[in-house]
């Protein structure tokens, strides 16, 4: 049997396939006569669970870093979340029931609420609901954390995943996951990335499997499920495994060599980062640098705007933990998706078009200030450069300069040492690509972030599951717009580089270096492999030519 689903990560798994059933739980309505007892039971299991997700943070933090961790913080504050707490509490009280029965039909309710939301980001947080519901229920009726466990390696399939499942599997015995739910840009979907496991969504798995053993593939590269495969594809597949581990262990070899061209040209390869811990993982995989670290991740974390001194020490710790390289700090790219309670932003229509990034930091100057301050002083201590988001005017670039004059006359009043720090901006508007000859001559580098200025392009929700198939990161606009962003940029003197998704993509690799991008940032597991593919290239042959026209190499 084929069975044909969407990847979410690629590689290969053959093993026995196990199907993951959720454990129902039955709750059953009855009515109490203590509710003052019911809500104490409901609030130290609401307790029990932000300690449970507390380990599950810290167990992701140690496996997939701080971005892929950030959901279980996410959900606690989702257990403490006002509306929530009195609904559940409500309920126990004026309809005198059980916390179970509380818990689950508040569950339920917000659950749809989320579900029927326009927005797509939203509409992911029904699986969250679900989730921390059910881990309040199942501590209330004496379950324990739940987490997976298994003798031999397994292919899991299963309805959907939360990612505090997933997070608990153990990566040793889980092969590959394969869902009938979820979408590409679900955290369960980010989680498999980060943790390189084999992954499928969407795949009609039949009801029937139940607890039978069965011998599966799974194909991430293709997003096919084969069940009983036959001994001539099973065959065939284990060779192309051997070959995909061999390729691994040849990865392996490239650490600590140089990520050169072979006529010589040499790339600055780095990697992308969400917080400090991402860091030990980006010199594991022999970055070059930090080409994008995200210091919103710094401001998610906090119950409060993170202080001067909170932001400087992290700053510190990354420069000082590179060694003398690259790290470049995006400032605070809140907004969007990324929504922070104590910023008090007003409720948007289309939040991805709205008030974020550059435009609230522009707006707030005094929270702008204490992130550069902290960036400036960090900058003694490494080699810091910083570039700034959702650039769309070189007004905006002006009014950067002036607030960073500032600064630094602030700390060379205070007798605080810096250095000097290369400014930049990202590209990821279709009005700064238009206008990079103009932005070129005001800063020092571009780097373009691909996944919004594809969204921006195609006029396209990214966050939205409806839209994948239209959702085309090679469309000839966007490759274009790349190619004029880089001769733009070369134009006015600015080195270029590119710290979307799209840069992992190692099928446009070549086509990167003959548009001539100085540097490539990725994900630090990627870091590896997209070496491998710029060590097999040469620029001056003519054997590939560009998507979007002749060999465009800038020597």
């Amino acid at each position: 049997m084929v069975l044909k689903g969407k990847s979410v990560f690629g590689g290969i798994a053959i093993g026995t396939l196990r199907i993951y059933e959720k454990k129902d739980h039955i709750i059953k309505r009855r009515r109490v006569t203590d509710v003052l007892e019911e809500e104490t039971r409901f609030l130290a299991a609401k307790e029990e669970a932000k300690r449970q997700l507390a380990e599950l943070y810290e167990k992701a933090l140690k496996e997939v870093g701080e971005t892929g961790a950030a959901i279980f913080e996410i959900h606690q504050m989702m257990l403490d979340d006002p509306d929530y707490l009195e609904a559940v509490c409500s309920m126990i009280k004026t309809q005198e029931v059980n916390a179970e029965f509380a818990a689950a039909s508040t569950g339920d309710n917000f659950s749809q609420m989320f579900a029927a939301m326009e927005d797509a980001y939203m509409r992911e947080r029904a699986a969250d609901v679900k989730d921390i519901s059910n881990r309040v229920i199942s501590i209330l009726q004496g379950g324990g954390a739940g987490a997976m466990e298994a003798e031999e390696p397994f292919i899991l399939l299963a309805d959907d995943l939360a990612p505090s499942e997933t997070v608990q599997m153990d990566k040793s015995k889980v092969l590959s996951f394969v869902t009938r739910g979820g979408s590409t840009n679900s955290h369960t979907a980010i989680l498999a990335r980060t943790m390189n496991i084999p992954a499928l969504i969407g795949v009609d798995i039949p009801e029937e499997l139940g607890q039978e053993v069965v011998v599966g593939i799974v194909d991430g590269y293709q997003g096919i499920l084969y069940i009983h495969p036959d001994e001539e594809t099973l065959a065939r597949y284990q060779r192309l495994k051997e070959a995909e581990e061999q390729k691994r262990r040849l990865l392996k070899e490239l650490k600590g060599k140089e990520t050169v061209t072979l006529d010589g040209r040499k790339i600055n390869l780095y990697a992308n980062i969400g917080g400090v811990s991402d860091v030990a993982e980006a010199l594991a995989n022999d970055a070059g640098g930090i080409g994008l670290f995200r210091s919103e991740f710094l401001y998610l974390e906090s119950e409060d705007y993170p202080t001067e001194e909170t932001q400087f020490a992290a700053y510190k710790t990354v420069a000082e933990a590179m060694a003398g390289k690259k790290v470049i700090i995006r400032t605070l790219d809140i907004g969007a998706d990324k929504q922070v309670d104590y910023f008090h932003l007003e409720k948007e229509e289309n939040p991805a078009m709205g008030y974020r990034a550059i435009r609230i930091c522009l707006d707030r100057k005094e929270l702008f200030k204490t992130q550069l301050r902290a960036i400036y002083r960090a900058s003694y201590y490494g080699s810091i450069s910083v570039m700034f988001p959702m650039i769309i005017s070189v007004e905006e670039i002006r009014q950067i300069k002036e607030v960073i004059e500032e600064v630094k006359a602030e700390l060379l009043r205070d007798g605080i040492p810096y250095q000097e720090v290369e400014i930049g901006i990202m590209i990821e508007t279709p009005a700064a690509v238009m206008i990079s000859d103009l932005l070129a001559e005001e800063v020092d580098f571009f780097s373009i972030g691909t996944n919004d200025l594809t969204q921006y392009t195609l006029a396209i929700d990214r966050q939205n599951a409806n839209l994948d198939r239209f959702y085309d990161a090679h469309h000839e606009a966007v490759l274009r717009m790349l190619q004029m962003v880089v001769d733009n940029g070369h134009k006015g003197g600015c080195w270029v580089g590119i710290c979307g998704e799209l840069g992992a993509d190692t099928a446009l690799t070549e086509t990167f270096l003959r548009m001539g991008f100085d540097e490539i940032s990725v994900s630090p597991s990627m870091v590896l492999k997209v070496r491998e593919k710029i060590r097999s290239i040469n620029c001056n042959s003519s054997a590939i030519s560009s998507p979007v026209g002749e060999s465009c190499l800038h020597e």
